[in-house]
C-alpha cells in the first residue's frame, strides 16, 4: 500500500496494513501445547475513512480471533461461541492505547493531508518459563515506538518518536500501568480465556490437501501444494524430488489462520514440465496417522493411489489432470539435500 494510492482504494489499504501487523506479529509468537499468546491489535484512523471504522479493536487467543469491536457497532461481538460465556472486560480503553501524546506526529506534518493510521498491539505470551509481554505502535504502517519490557524503557523507530519517548519515560503513572498490564494483567486475562476455551483449543482436525499446477511457458511450470482445514496450527510440508528434500527451491508461504479457527499453508517450486512426476509434496500433522503425499499426474496410475485415497477430502484437479494421494510408508526416507 506505498506510494500513491488512488482514494477509492484507501479503505482496502487501511485494512491491508491492519492484517499485516496483526500477521506480523502473531509469526513472532511460537505455539505448542504449553506456550500460549493473548494480544491486543487496535487500529484508529484520521482523516477520510469512507465508511470505514475511525476505530477498530481486536482480540486474539493463539492468533486466533475471538472478540471485536468498533465504533460502528459500539459493542464487543464475540467471535467464538465459548466467548459468550466470559462475563469480563475484553477490549482496553482506546483513549489508554492512544495517548493524546501520539497526536505530535500528526502535527509535525500537516502538508499530508488524506488518511493516516495508528496501529498498537499488546498482549502476552505464557510458557513454561513464565510470561512475556510485547506492546509496539506504528504510525502509517511503519514501526514507530515500543516497550521493551527487559529494560522497561521505550524504544523508538522512527525520529519523530523521540519526543513521545521522553514524555512517557519521564511519566512514572504511564510506565506503571504498562508495566503492570504486561507482567499480571494480562497474564491472568490469557489464563482465564484459556479456561473458557479449553475445549476449542484441544481438539484436533486433519489436514485437507490440494494440488494447483500454472504452466508458465514450455520450460516452466509452478505446482502449488496447499494444505488446509487443519488444527493445531503446527504442520510439516515438504516438496521432494525423488526423495530428496527440495528446501532451497520451494515458495513458502507462512501458516496462517482461517475465519473458522482452522489453519491454512501452500507451498509451490518451478519445476522443467517434463519431470514433474518427480515431485510430490508431503504433509505431516499430529492428527494424520501416516504422512499425506500429493502429486499431480497427466494420466491417473492406479498403482500410485493409496486404497484410502476415496475417503480423503479436497483432493480437486482438471479435467486432465488428477491429484494422487498415498500414505508414505516409510517415514524416515526423505533426504535433506
Amino acid at each position: 500500500c506505498g506510494g500513491k494510492t488512488p482514494r477509492t482504494s484507501l479503505g482496502v489499504c487501511v485494512l491491508l496494513r491492519y492484517n499485516l501487523l496483526c500477521l506480523k506479529m502473531a509469526s513472532t509468537v511460537q505455539h505448542c501445547s504449553s506456550k500460549h499468546s493473548l494480544s491486543y491489535s487496535y487500529l484508529q484512523v484520521s482523516g477520510p475513512s469512507q465508511g470505514l471504522p475511525q476505530f477498530l479493536s481486536m482480540v486474539h487467543l493463539d492468533d486466533q480471533p475471538i472478540a471485536r469491536y468498533d465504533n460502528h457497532i459500539r459493542m464487543l461481538e464475540p467471535l467464538v461461541p465459548w466467548m459468550e460465556k466470559v462475563k469480563m472486560k475484553s477490549c482496553l480503553d482506546p483513549d489508554w492505547v492512544f495517548r493524546a501524546d501520539l497526536k505530535s506526529p500528526q502535527n509535525a506534518h500537516p502538508q499530508n493531508e488524506g488518511l493516516h493510521t495508528w496501529q498498537a498491539i499488546l498482549g502476552c505470551e505464557l510458557g513454561e518459563g513464565g510470561s512475556k509481554g510485547y506492546f509496539h505502535y506504528s504510525y502509517d504502517g511503519m514501526d514507530f515506538i515500543s516497550f521493551d519490557n527487559e529494560t522497561f524503557r521505550w524504544v523508538t523507530a522512527q525520529p519523530h518518536a523521540q519526543k513521545v519517548k521522553e514524555k512517557w519515560e519521564d511519566h512514572p503513572g504511564w510506565f506503571q500501568e504498562n508495566k503492570d498490564f504486561l507482567e499480571e494483567t494480562c497474564p491472568v486475562l490469557l489464563k482465564r480465556y484459556l479456561s473458557f476455551g479449553k475445549e476449542a483449543l484441544q481438539r484436533t482436525e486433519p489436514p485437507v490437501g490440494k494440488m494447483n499446477s500454472k504452466v508458465v511457458d514450455d520450460s516452466l511450470e509452478v505446482l502449488t501444494c496447499q494444505a488446509f482445514g487443519f488444527y493445531p496450527k503446527e504442520i510439516q510440508t515438504t516438496w521432494t524430488r525423488d526423495g530428496e528434500a527440495c528446501v532451497y527451491e520451494t515458495l513458502r508461504r507462512n501458516v496462517a489462520p482461517n475465519s473458522d479457527g482452522t489453519y491454512y499453508v501452500w507451498l509451490s517450486i518451478e519445476i522443467d514440465p517434463k519431470e514433474k512426476n518427480h515431485y510430490w509434496c508431503h504433509v505431516m500433522h499430529d492428527d494424520l496417522q501416516e504422512p499425506l503425499l500429493l502429486a499431480w499426474k497427466e494420466e491417473p496410475d492406479e498403482k500410485l493411489q493409496h486404497p484410502a485415497v476415496g475417503k480423503q477430502k479436497g483432493c480437486s484437479g482438471s479435467q486432465k489432470s488428477q491429484c494422487i494421494f498415498k500414505l508414505h510408508e516409510q517415514k524416515d526416507s526423505i533426504k535433506i539435500m
